[in-house]
């Protein structure tokens, strides 16, 4: 795809915002909506053009991305009567999802669509965005994901094809069950060592040596003993994802049940816009 082609993207909050950013620095022709207006006006500050609804945004545009939170938001950005994008798509352009989603409403989604949908939610966080170092797990007809890849791969290092839509939107939801998993471990066990007078920081540059630690659980466990909660990932977007794994899984998955339970523990407890490592917290 080429720099000429104009592409629209819907939502500009944290992710999306650098996503955009990426696509206008590579010097395509991009047109973003926003449901508040502050990062439109970032946006056409860095060299982006700004529409007042998903339908004005999309309207003539090749490909049309949405980052956006969750499967209520995904529905009326795509599908209002009055003001959703896929009214205005050409039966030629590509949708592309890259929000954290239910891999059901994805298939109805890709379902309802005349333009062939990609799900292609992502693996990383603001920093990765910043850097363009992103992984896509990508869903959906192979020429359409063929012909996408060149414009993911301006904003992410690495582009799986993992099968039919559904299938990235599936494998991410795993992705973060197992991340999760992690951090519920770590705030145990961080609590449990310092019970019994281990110092910390000391454990964490040992289990950093080990296999058996992740770099993502490594980095976890680092910004809970530095008390770092900007909310990079928050809190209650885990438990949403950690719903909607449970959601698809088509059989119980106990231990999931029993992390998501920790994530709304820590939204009850007043954590739910913090960054998940601030989980910690309830173990103090």
């Amino acid at each position: 795809m080429t720099s000429t082609q104009p592409i629209a993207f819907l939502g500009l909050g944290a992710m999306g915002s650098r996503m955009a950013a990426r696509l206008v620095a590579a010097g395509h022709d991009v047109v973003a909506w926003n449901r508040s207006p502050g990062p439109l006006q970032l946006f056409r500050a860095q060299g982006g053009r700004v529409a007042a609804s998903p339908r004005e945004a999309a309207a003539g545009a090749r490909v049309v991305f949405a980052m956006l939170r969750d499967d209520e938001a995904s529905r009326s950005v795509w599908l209002d009567a009055d003001t959703g994008a896929a009214a205005a798509m050409a039966d030629d352009a590509i949708a592309i999802e890259c929000s954290t989603l239910s891999p059901a409403w994805i298939e109805e989604l890709a379902a309802t669509l005349s333009a062939p949908l990609v799900d292609a939610p992502v693996a990383g966080s603001r920093p990765q965005a910043d850097a363009g170092q992103l992984i896509f797990m990508a869903g959906g007809p192979q020429e359409a994901v063929l012909s996408v890849t060149p414009l993911l791969r301006h904003m992410g290092s690495e582009v799986h094809a993992v099968g039919d839509n559904g299938s990235g939107t599936a494998l991410k939801l795993a992705v973060n069950s197992l991340f999760a998993a992690q951090v519920v471990v770590l705030a145990e066990q961080l609590a449990a060592l310092s019970n019994q007078q281990v110092t910390l920081p000391v454990a964490l540059a040992a289990l950093k040596a080990m296999p058996v630690t992740s770099p993502a659980a490594a980095g976890a466990a680092a910004a809970m003993l530095a008390g770092a909660y900007a909310p990079l990932f928050p809190v209650q977007l885990m438990a949403k994802d950690l719903g909607y794994a449970l959601q698809a899984a088509g059989q119980r998955l106990p231990l999931t049940e029993s992390i998501l339970a920790r994530f709304q523990a820590a939204s009850e407890a007043g954590l739910g816009d913090e960054h998940i490592v601030a989980l910690h917290k309830l173990y103090r």
